[in-house]
């Protein structure tokens, strides 16, 4: 009685709601801006890397999926404009989280991420992205690995996280550039629509009789 009584609810479901779900993989959603997705190495406009090899991505990263060495430019064909620049970058998939911490600590906006998310591996060595797998190429695109689904255009804006929150995630700096160029890109607008007012003045602190005499 119990089992035909399940049946019963579920039958009465058909046709009423509408359907929340899709042909998927050939229907796909749109995904949000923002998206946390796989990761991309940036490039300025002038073709040069931004990451400098500070390793604050690696530092802040609460998985421990990243591993970078930085190394001195060298004199004669310098690789990124500061005086040194990433020369190992390794991301661990299997443990990465998509906080897009790495993003925010970044101080030359070097990581950023797409919003790819599909992704399998046939082994464990694919899982760990390589500086040449990351960095984008002369176009300023992600480099498309054999075991990535991509459908269109998810690294088209990869660095809205990093506009969003630009500075320090304060929403008085929405409309404000405060990022660099972008190889194949140029400097991206400012996101809309996170202007708003300004924070109150922290208050006087009080006075004691004889503080600071």
């Amino acid at each position: 009685m119990g089992l035909a009584r399940g049946f019963g609810v579920t039958l009465g479901q058909i046709g009423k709601r509408r359907r929340v779900t899709v042909a998927y993989p050939e229907f796909k959603r749109e995904k949000p801006v923002r998206l946390h997705g796989r990761h991309v190495l940036n490039r300025y406009e002038d073709g040069m890397e931004k990451c400098i090899g500070c390793e604050l991505c690696a530092g802040v990263c609460p998985a421990k999926c990243i591993y970078v060495r930085g190394a001195d430019n060298p004199a004669d064909a310098p690789v990124s404009p500061g005086e040194r620049y990433g020369f190992v970058y390794e991301i661990n998939y299997l443990r990465c989280i998509h906080c897009d911490l790495c993003v925010e600590a970044c101080p030359t906006e070097a990581i950023t991420e797409t919003k790819l998310f599909e992704f399998s591996f046939a082994n464990r060595a694919d899982a760990i992205y390589t500086k040449d797998e990351l960095l984008v190429d002369d176009a300023g695109r992600a480099r498309r690995q054999p075991w990535e689904y991509w459908r269109g255009d998810e690294d088209a804006d990869a660095s809205a996280w990093m506009r969003a929150t630009s500075s320090s995630g304060r929403a008085e700096y929405g409309d404000r550039v405060n990022w660099s160029g972008e190889l194949g890109v140029g400097v991206r607008q400012p996101e809309a629509g996170q202007a708003s007012e300004a924070p109150p003045a922290p208050p006087d602190p009080p006075e004691f009789p004889g503080y600071g005499h």
